[in-house]
């Protein structure tokens, strides 16, 4: 298992330079630039844009500045000695172009914005697991509910509502939870007071975990159903094993993989900022973060927030590959 380990993971490299060279020609490409797409800035001169640029390298050729971000380069530290100073395979992201270089990256993005003021990375990270418990712990006994009641009008309804939830999407959802729940029944405040611990976060986890509940109810039933069907489940119920015992050691554990599989990309996304809810909500975490430094071509929180989402995804889909085995004894790692 240590070999395929260490092999997935040097996988990972070529991936990130492919998808940090696609997303640093995007950026680069788009019209505008981080210091004249802010309207509080477009009567900067150009002299001072220039100096802006040479100071942060922008004025080298293309995979000049790409090289310079991913690798890293030489610089000048304050003692005037040339060092060479590591780039963003490193996990140095580089300083961010808002702040003028006064903060990275990694400071915006990990460190506390505060006292008592978590990091941007906390509250995605906070708010994707507990998307990611809810849909799970509540999708995966729907889906197997359904199966086992297919036909009647309990799948009926399990199906009715997972579609819907998949449908709508997170940004209407949302919209649609402020409405009903904060403006229409006052139990929840439309703007979040992020320092009590449990209150805010309630309907920001509903609204993200409703989308990934209804796919995992509806996977679970497709498994479940197929699952029903084999040979070795016939052959459970004939030796007299009760039903509970066939669901939960024979069919559910066979049924579970598909599941198993979608929860790498899954998990990555949530945990790494989810614009649409993280925007409506007014989460102050990643996502809100990158949609903000989007508009102000902020490339090194564009690329930095695309590499740490390919990083978690490749991390993922190997812990989610390592599960098969503990799920699936018949599946090995030679």
């Amino acid at each position: 298992m240590t070999a395929y380990i260490i092999r997935r993971l040097l996988w990972n490299i070529p991936v990130l330079l492919i998808v940090g060279f696609v997303t640093f020609g995007i950026a680069k490409i788009t019209p505008g630039g981080p210091f004249d797409g802010d309207p509080e800035r477009r009567q900067m001169s150009p002299q001072v844009e220039a100096v802006l640029k040479r100071e942060f390298g922008m004025d080298l050729p293309f995979w000049r500045q790409f090289t310079r971000y991913m690798f890293g380069d030489v610089t000048t530290n304050e003692d005037g000695a040339q060092v060479f100073q590591w780039g963003a395979v490193t996990g140095n992201f580089g300083p961010t172009y808002a702040s003028r270089g006064a903060r990275t990256v990694q400071e915006e993005l990990f460190e506390p914005r505060g006292k008592d003021k978590p990091s941007r990375f906390y509250y995605s990270a906070r708010l994707g697991i507990q998307a990611l418990l809810f849909a799970v712990f509540l999708g995966v006994p729907l889906g197997v509910l359904a199966a086992l009641k297919q036909n009647s009008w309990i799948d009926y309804l399990v199906l009715l509502f997972s579609t819907t939830f998949v449908a709508l999407g997170t940004l209407v959802t949302g919209y649609v939870l402020i409405i009903i729940f904060a403006v229409g029944l006052g139990w929840f405040s439309v703007i979040s007071d992020w320092d009590d611990p449990i209150k805010p976060w309630i309907l920001p986890t509903v609204t993200l975990g409703t989308a990934s509940l209804g796919f995992i109810a509806r996977l679970t039933r497709s498994s479940i159903l197929e699952v029903m069907r084999q040979d070795y489940v016939r052959t459970a119920r004939a030796k007299g094993l009760g039903d509970q015992a066939v669901i939960w050691r024979h069919m559910l554990r066979n049924a579970v993989l598909p599941v198993v599989t979608v929860l790498g990309p899954l998990t990555a996304a949530l945990l790494t900022g989810t614009l649409f809810t993280e925007q409506v909500f007014q989460v102050p975490g990643m996502g809100e973060f990158f949609v903000a430094s989007i508009f102000k071509r902020d490339y090194s929180v564009i690329m930095a927030s695309a590499l740490i989402f390919v990083f978690f995804l490749g991390i993922a889909n190997l812990i989610v590959d390592i599960a098969y085995g503990a799920v699936d004894p018949r599946i090995t790692y030679s």
